[in-house]
């Protein structure tokens, strides 16, 4: 069977600043917003649900942006309007936000504001337009994109100075309020590697993000010069029947830590006397699954880093599979969509092959020489056609810039 393959472009600087542009002006008709702004989507290479563990994890920023157009404004009223939500605006107060209050999209936008109030930050209302070309639903981080487009916009419009060039420290503060706007507000219990990912960046690096102090690594990551590239398969796989999972494997890890008698789960080290220990000494044998995939995963980290530190980039694949059959076998956050594009793409010819985000759909990443990506799409294309499942999407990753 020949099928087609669906390729996701990503817009320039210019058409999504000019798109959303002209959406604020089409949507409010009351004069022009202040400026606009925009914050990538992520895809993670390795280390997956270890944020919440304390561990390390390696994402890089994806060429694929949400763009936001904001206006301040005098009062604390929020206006808020989506090319991809033809309802609205949508109108909410600032001072009515607590959890639980504002669902649906808004609750990314008006959840930052309300974080940085939190904190004490002068931030007051503002009307928004948002567009994006960030897949929605692909597992490629476009919440937290979301949520820093609206933060490094209202940090500029209200002056709060968090966001500027090299100030790290800064953007790893506003970095920790979307995660409180996700959590809290927006009701998500995920860990911070997305939204540092899409603030703390750096082009053409990875981000080694270490999750238990926050601090972060620009490693350099140019798989044009080693004549590789990142293809990223959108799976389109619907997320049924999984309410609630990623909060049940956050819980079954903090019920093990807690059992093990350390703070987070970073603390056990692969060698026997850490993880072997460890596991003998759990008696549910879903924790010890769990906990066996954190701390391999961790470990796979050093490791992958180690070899993008030697210029031994060809050489990560064996590292990308062994984190997919332990997010599969061990984790449980693997399907049947996730597991075809691994499989396919690692008999087609792939280095290496995982899936990356939380899972349950979403997206899976193959590393693929750079002559080959046209190659490899096409026979996962034609596998999902053969299994008589929804078409998926491709992109090629590359590392780009932060949020600004």
């Amino acid at each position: 069977m020949s099928t087609s393959v669906t390729w996701l472009g990503a817009w320039t600087p210019e058409q999504g600043s000019e798109r959303v542009r002209r959406l604020f002006e089409a949507r409010f008709g009351d004069g022009p917003a202040d400026g606009t702004w925009s914050a990538p989507g992520r895809v993670n290479l390795i280390g997956e649900h270890t944020d919440y563990n304390g561990g390390l994890c390696l994402p890089i920023a994806l060429p694929h942006r949400t763009y936001v157009a904001l206006r301040r404004r005098d009062d604390d009223l929020v206006r808020l309007v989506s090319a991809q939500e033809p309802a609205g605006p949508r109108e909410v107060r600032l001072a009515d936000v607590a959890p639980g209050a504002v669902d649906g999209w808004a609750g990314y936008v008006v959840g930052v504001a309300w974080a940085m109030r939190a904190a004490g930050l002068p931030v007051g209302g503002f009307d928004v337009a948002v567009d994006s070309c960030v897949p929605y639903g692909a597992g490629l981080s476009s919440s937290a994109a979301l949520e820093a487009s609206a933060a490094v916009a209202l940090d500029s419009v209200f002056g709060l100075g968090l966001a500027g060039s090299g100030d790290d420290e800064g953007r790893a503060r506003l970095a920790a309020m979307c995660v409180r706007a996700e959590n809290e507000i927006a009701g998500a219990p995920t860990g911070g590697m997305d939204q540092a990912a899409s603030l703390r960046a750096r082009a053409g690096h990875a981000l080694l993000l270490d999750c238990l102090d926050g601090s972060v690594r620009h490693v350099p990551f140019d798989l044009a010069a080693h004549d590789l590239a990142l293809l990223v398969v959108d799976t389109r796989a619907e997320h049924a029947l999984v309410d609630g999972q990623y909060a049940a494997r956050r819980a079954s890890c903090e019920a093990a830590a807690a059992r093990l008698g350390v703070a987070t789960l970073r603390e056990i080290t692969v060698d026997p006397r850490g993880l072997e220990w460890a596991l003998d000494k759990l008696d549910d044998e879903v924790q010890v699954r769990r906990v066996r995939h954190v701390v391999t995963e961790i470990d796979r980290v050093t490791w992958f880093v180690a070899l993008l530190d030697a210029g031994e980039v060809d050489s990560v694949g064996p590292l990308m599979n062994a984190s997919h059959a332990s997010l599969r076998d061990d984790y449980e956050v693997s399907c049947r969509e996730l597991d075809l594009v691994v499989s396919t793409a690692l008999a087609a010819g792939a280095l290496g092959a995982r899936m990356t985000g939380g899972g349950f759909g979403g997206s899976a990443i193959a590393l693929v020489r750079a002559d080959a990506v046209d190659e490899v799409a096409k026979a996962v294309a034609d596998a999902f056609a053969d299994a008589d499942l929804r078409a998926p999407a491709f992109l090629v990753a590359t590392a780009q810039a932060p949020a600004a």
